[in-house]
């Protein structure tokens, strides 16, 4: 499917395939994927365990595979504000770990980060320095790479132009219902997606763009620009 789809596009497709298991498991896993021709593999750093991201970190890179990293399960020690670890820390552990993106929320979807947290994430794990404030402390990170910041959690087309007028053009926007619930189905919902971006990126407004692009036109008909609650 990867092949036809580049084929059909002439860009480069790829597919995260979730190698999260115990890790002899999660080893047998990546080196599967590997064989298969893939070029990532994603992880659930959380659930894993900060043991077995390094563990993985050091198969891929022998691979040279890239490491795409879910938060799930982080809500049940970042959400309370009396107690717990906060998505900083957890990012930040992330980025000293090696690994290649990861969820920093949106603030504009239907998860519950203050624009605040989102953009505090996202310079956590881009910047070379960071500069503190009365919440975080400042942060040199010297030769330790970035990591790109994942916008995702109730995304859909027409959400899209402000992700990017928050969080710019260095991010990967991760839509999932927002495909499928296209009212013409999963690939119509991919197709109205690209459109939106593209209309982002050359700041086009999606109304104007959706004039001459069906698959955009019906996504907005059935959505708009509604924030999911």
């Amino acid at each position: 499917m990867g092949d036809r789809a580049e084929r059909e596009t002439g860009e480069r497709k790829g597919y995260l395939i979730n190698v999260t298991a115990e890790t002899k498991e999660m080893l047998r896993r990546t080196k599967f994927v590997k064989e298969l021709g893939g070029e990532h593999v994603m992880v659930d750093i959380l659930t894993a365990g900060w043991a077995e991201v390094q563990t993985l970190r050091g198969e891929c890179e022998g691979l040279k595979l890239a490491i795409h990293t879910h938060r799930a399960f982080h809500a049940a020690f970042t959400r309370n504000p009396k107690h717990g670890v906060s998505m900083l820390a957890v990012a930040k552990i992330a980025r000293l770990q090696g690994v290649d993106q990861i969820h920093v929320d949106t603030s504009i979807g239907k998860l519950e980060s203050s624009k605040a947290e989102v953009l505090a994430l996202q310079k956590a794990i881009t910047g070379k320095m960071v500069k503190g404030n009365e919440r975080i402390l400042s942060q040199y990170w010297g030769t330790i790479k970035p990591v790109f910041p994942v916008s995702s959690g109730g995304l859909h087309p027409g959400l899209i132009p402000q992700i990017v007028s928050m969080l710019g053009r260095d991010i990967i926007v991760w839509v999932g219902g927002g495909v499928w619930g296209h009212p013409d189905g999963g690939r119509t919902g991919a197709v109205a997606v690209r459109q939106a971006i593209d209309a982002a990126l050359n700041g086009v407004p999606l109304d104007e763009r959706a004039k001459n692009k069906k698959e955009l036109k019906a996504v907005l008909g059935k959505w708009g620009y509604i924030r999911p609650k």
